[in-house]
């Protein structure tokens, strides 16, 4: 059961960014830099915040503990940006696939950029970076439909009905 919802999350988990992106797409260069954003400035800076926690967490899960995020500095266009996430997605869709019953019940430990160990279950660290994932998508959508390109709707139960009826 837990393998089954695990993958149904990370399957709309790579949905929602991809629409979030696609949107994100749509604007021009001064949309998509300007500090719309109270928790990280501008869209480029939350959706490399987001980017960045995927590969943070997946970091984790693989026995690293990355010391710091990555940087919007290090990302001149949303382009590039999508290049390494697409990176990122195709790593994580891996490491759920491999995924088990008992791999996820399994604690496991792994260390914050203060220094702070913490361990949990993977499923609980699994499902936390999708929610995580959700709230700054959320963030973004809004400002999206601010400048009259909103993503449409992002909830779980769409999507749901989106996969099982293509249009």
């Amino acid at each position: 059961m837990t393998l089954d919802l695990i993958r149904q999350y990370y399957r709309f988990n790579t949905w929602a960014n991809a629409r979030i992106l696609d949107t994100s797409a749509l604007l021009n260069p001064d949309q998509y830099r300007a500090e719309s954003n109270p928790s990280f400035g501008s869209i480029h800076n939350t959706l490399v915040h987001i980017m960045s926690a995927q590969w943070v967490w997946l970091s984790r899960w693989k026995g690293i503990s990355p010391k710091s995020h990555l940087s919007p500095d290090d990302f001149s266009s949303l382009a590039a940006l999508r290049a390494r996430w697409d990176e990122v997605e195709l790593d994580t869709q891996s490491f759920v696939a491999a995924c088990t019953e008992d791999k996820l019940a399994a604690p496991l430990s792994y260390i914050n950029p203060r220094g702070e160990s913490f361990s949990f279950p993977l499923w609980q660290m699994m499902l936390h970076q999708v929610n995580h994932a959700t709230q700054h998508r959320s963030e973004v959508a809004m400002i999206l439909t601010n400048f009259d390109h909103s993503p449409g709707a992002m909830d779980f139960l769409y999507f749901l009905g989106q996969e099982a009826h293509p249009s």
